[in-house]
């Protein structure tokens, strides 16, 4: 017989794929117009295990080629996004640590419009190495700004607010100067947020740079528990401090950059839902870092839902949402924290 926990741990990573699935269906079922589930299963069945369902093409080709990998990228996205969260919160101390508010985001997306406007490394970069390169440019840039600015973490977090509107301001610096008058509208629609261009081929660089992190930061899982008491603490404990920070900081930056580069920069997640996960399954990372990945994922899809069917035939972008939602349920849970204490 098994011992209890071990059973308990395989059905939650069970009950965590069937939350997942179902709601990947759902994102793909639910739009302007509702496709039965039935419809959803039939037509991945029809996809991927070449069954011979008969579906009106027209229900086929929106569940396949528009809404299912939709739906897979937003959860990529949110999955990432909170992982990046949890790691940066946990690294640097500070409950307000995030991809968006350290600039990273910011960051990746000159990054991404350098590469896409500018052409800088036509040949050589791609747009998701280039977000990545501004990502580790923005991030090496506030932490410098942080350590000649301060010490503690309200230092980087200073840093990073004023890093982040520096490479904003670069970012619609390159748009105005350099894009022409439909460049500029796409990119800074993309910059808000937005899922409607992405297709399967973007989900073969989501799906393989999210698990890539989610990996990397659950193999330094105890390393992060750690930091919970500082990096000399960590280092008592026999922790490579140095190693360690690179490492899992170099993966919130790979995710974070694959993320801009596919949907643009999309707050308050990273920011809101590790607290989310934090209230709900308590602080150890082994079990807060799938935690948070699983809740991203279904807020990110049912996000990208609403801002489907809101308004009837316009499409909000995503990152309006995230902020809606993000600030008052952020608003709540400092409210809760400081009852606490």
């Amino acid at each position: 017989m098994r011992p209890v926990s071990s059973v308990v741990r395989i059905a939650a990573v069970l009950a965590a794929i069937l939350i997942l699935l179902v709601s990947v269906c759902m994102g793909a079922a639910i739009g302007e117009t509702a496709i039965p589930f039935a419809t959803v299963a039939q037509t991945i069945a029809n996809k991927v295990w070449n069954a011979r369902y008969a579906i009106p093409p027209l229900d086929e080709g929106i569940v396949w080629s528009y809404r299912l990998s939709r739906a897979v990228i937003a959860a990529c996205c949110g999955a990432a996004l909170a992982i990046s969260g949890v790691v940066l919160q946990s690294l640097l101390r500070n409950p307000l640590a995030d991809p968006y508010i350290l600039g990273i985001s910011a960051g990746a997306s000159t990054g991404a419009v350098s590469v896409a406007i500018l052409g800088f490394g036509t040949g050589m970069l791609s747009l998701p190495i280039g977000a990545f390169l501004g990502a580790l440019t923005a991030f090496s840039l506030i932490s410098l700004l942080a350590l000649k600015t301060g010490s503690g973490t309200t230092a980087i977090i200073l840093a990073g607010v004023a890093g982040s509107q520096l490479f904003n301001a670069l970012t619609s610096f390159i748009v105005t100067k350099a894009a022409s008058a439909e460049q500029a509208r796409g990119i800074m629609f993309w910059l808000l947020g937005n899922l409607s261009g992405v297709r399967w081929p973007d989900a073969y660089l989501a799906v393989p740079a999210t698990l890539f992190g989610l990996l990397v930061c659950l193999w330094h899982a105890r390393a992060l528990d750690a930091f919970a008491f500082g990096s000399n603490s960590a280092a008592s404990l026999g922790i490579s401090v140095t190693r360690t920070q690179v490492v899992v900081i170099g993966a919130t930056a790979v995710m974070t950059a694959v993320m801009v580069s596919l949907v643009g920069s999309i707050g308050f997640v990273g920011l809101v839902i590790p607290h989310t996960a934090r209230m709900l399954v308590g602080v150890r990372h082994g079990v807060l870092l799938p935690a948070s990945a699983l809740i991203g994922a279904v807020f990110m899809i049912f996000v990208d839902v609403f801002s489907r069917t809101i308004i009837p035939g316009q499409v909000l972008p995503v990152g309006v949402v995230t902020a809606l939602v993000g600030a008052p349920v952020f608003a709540v849970i400092l409210g809760k924290k400081r009852e606490r204490t």
